[in-house]
């Protein structure tokens, strides 16, 4: 089982408030709830927290999630067309397609893609150290 938001908040030494520790937890169990490719932007966390505590202010799950990004615990991303979404920090490397009618993600990845980007990038004179890949696409009719 991989390691929860929360626990790695403590090992980050970041401060866990009880509303913190509930953002943080709805955040881990997503995965579980609507499958690894859920990436909630902040008004969908804001809406599944609430449902937990309804005390809990839109204004809170923005400064968390910024605090989590902040420390390295979740990822950002900047999706066109959409509001920012988030996912956990992971050890290993995906790419994602998205889907541009449903707003569907989808992780991948794929060792042909990988070799290709170290390639262009020695063509160029470089070492890969990091890259981001986005796929836009619309699902087939069948």
């Amino acid at each position: 089982m991989s390691e929860t938001i929360e626990k790695r908040c403590l090992d980050k030494g970041v401060k866990l408030t009880e509303q913190r520790k509930i953002i943080a937890r709805v955040i881990s169990d997503s995965k579980i709830t609507y499958g690894e490719s859920d990436h909630p932007d902040v008004d969908e966390l804001y809406s599944r927290v609430s449902k937990i505590d309804p005390k809990i202010s839109i204004a809170t799950v923005y400064r968390t999630v910024k605090l989590f990004e902040e420390a390295g615990i979740l990822a950002k991303h900047d999706f066109k067309g959409g509001k920012a979404r988030y996912e956990e920090m992971r050890e290993s490397h995906h790419d994602h397609l998205i889907d541009v009618k449903t707003g569907e993600i989808i992780e991948f990845f794929d060792n042909d893609i990988e070799e290709l980007q170290k390639k262009v990038a020695e063509k160029y004179g470089y070492d890969l150290v990091d890259h981001k890949l986005e796929l836009y696409g619309v699902k087939k009719k069948s």
